[in-house]
């Protein structure tokens, strides 16, 4: 697990911050919800006996693929057939010779899908229709699947200019993945469906707000809550009829009509042998937090896992709580410590600069923390990626808007400009985690230490 750096951030925050991305390391995650027993393989409330099964193969895919993979591997042993895992470009890392000769990994581009991804995705579609009734089928999944497993059924660039689209527009990871789960052949249970009839063992790191199994990487094996109708809608709501292409559009409605049959929905026979698994989230990491908190002295105080909403509006918001603190000592009394988990949105104007929803967060609180003594926000992505930047987010403290007028930086006008990376860079706090091979969403940790005398 990396090491979190920046100039600015205090030791305590970040052990902090460091205790919770521990909790999610996914080959932990999965080693606690998967375990052998002699030739059983127990998942939770299940059994697999392994001498009743032919062959048992491993699919991955999200930016945590390649160490979930990896502990699947080492659990299943020697009854491992074959894999293949299908992972955000330089997040793969090099796999023990014994398990090398079995599991491929492959590299593809995220957010924006790109031909990599489709090809790995046939290699794995190749797979899953070679097995039989006999077979079960693991599959690992994390955040940056919905990108990294396409099988659009549109053009590549269709889709690549829609995603461009949703992303820039606000939307959210619903709205998004209600799309692509209606243009695509893999998405909204496509995966479980070229499985089958093969058993089929899901093992789910979540990075969407509320774990909902048919949003998560787009839900590929799990059943479709959402309807062609939805997906029509998300288009709408954004004006987004002149944006994307006729054959989008003409899928949609095809759907709507009833010329295209909908997404598999729960009680369909083909989920009656998927099991599919939560084995780690947003919770669990926030939680340890919390915990480490308290073991630094800190009055802590977990203010929700359900963050969502726009990143400024949200950042302001942890600002005035902050403030509150300072003056008050409520809701909790210096040496305080508030934490928050989920994922904020940006809606991106014309001309926008660079950055990422965390560092827009801490951005848009540099005003209102001036002046407060021994006070900071720090923003996190939990995959070490922040927006398409190096980036996991940014550190913020009372004193980052004085050191910034002295270097003629303005936050006004970095904010309207979406251009958070380019305001914290030369202040030296930013925040570097690099690759983390997990992802359970966004953390926000905001600090006041206790008063000086």
């Amino acid at each position: 697990m990396p090491h979190l750096t920046t100039f600015s951030l205090p030791d305590s925050a970040a052990r902090i911050l460091q205790a919770a991305l521990e909790a999610v390391e996914p080959g932990a995650a999965v080693e606690r919800w998967l375990r052998r027993d002699g030739h059983y393989l127990i998942a939770a409330d299940q059994t697999y006996d392994l001498t009743a099964l032919k062959r048992v193969v491993i699919i991955g895919l999200g930016k945590a693929a390649v160490p979930m993979g990896r502990a699947a591997a080492q659990i299943v042993g020697d009854r491992l057939t074959s894999g293949l895992l299908l992972t955000k470009e330089g997040h793969a890392q090099d796999l023990e010779p014994e398990l090398a000769a079995k599991l491929s990994v492959l590299e593809a581009s995220h957010p924006i899908p790109d031909e990599r991804g489709v090809s790995g995705t046939r290699q794995i579609l190749a797979l899953l229709r070679t097995l039989k009734a006999d077979d079960l089928v693991i599959c690992v999944i994390s955040g940056g699947g919905s990108a990294l497993l396409t099988a659009p059924v549109v053009p590549l660039e269709e889709m690549q200019a829609l995603t461009g689209s949703l992303l820039a527009c606000g939307a959210s990871i619903h709205e998004i993945n209600t799309l692509r789960k209606h243009l695509d052949e893999v998405k909204g249970g496509g995966l479980a469906r070229a499985a089958a009839p093969a058993r089929l063992l899901t093992l789910i790191l979540s990075d969407v707000v509320g774990d909902p199994l048919d949003m998560i990487a787009s839900g590929p094996t799990a059943p479709d809550s959402t309807t062609f109708a939805e997906a029509q809608a998300v288009i709408e709501r954004y004006a987004l009829q002149q944006q994307v292409s006729q054959r989008i559009l003409a899928r949609l409605q095809d759907g709507l009509n009833g010329r295209i049959a909908d997404t598999p929905k729960a009680g369909d026979p083909l989920f009656e042998r998927v099991q599919n698994l939560i084995v780690g989230s947003n919770r669990l990491a926030a939680e340890a937090a919390l915990a480490q908190a308290r073991a630094e002295g800190f009055h802590a105080l977990l203010l929700t896992t359900t963050l969502q909403g726009e990143a400024r509006g949200v950042g302001r918001m942890l600002a005035s709580i902050l403030g509150e603190i300072a003056a008050s000592g409520h809701p909790v009394p210096r040496p305080a410590c508030i934490l928050a988990g989920g994922e904020t949105t940006v809606t991106l104007t014309p001309n926008a600069g660079k950055g990422g929803r965390n560092q827009e967060m801490a951005l848009s609180a540099v005003n209102d923390l001036a002046g407060l003594a021994n006070v900071a926000l720090v923003t996190l992505a939990t995959d070490g990626g922040d927006g398409p930047t190096n980036a996991a987010g940014a550190v913020v403290t009372g004193d980052s808007l004085s050191r910034a007028r002295l270097l003629g930086l303005d936050p006004a006008d970095f904010l309207a400009r979406h251009d958070a990376y380019h305001f914290f860079e030369p202040l030296g706090d930013l925040l570097i985690t690099g690759p983390t091979r997990t992802n359970v969403n966004d953390l926000a940790l905001g600090l006041a230490l206790a008063s000086t005398p």
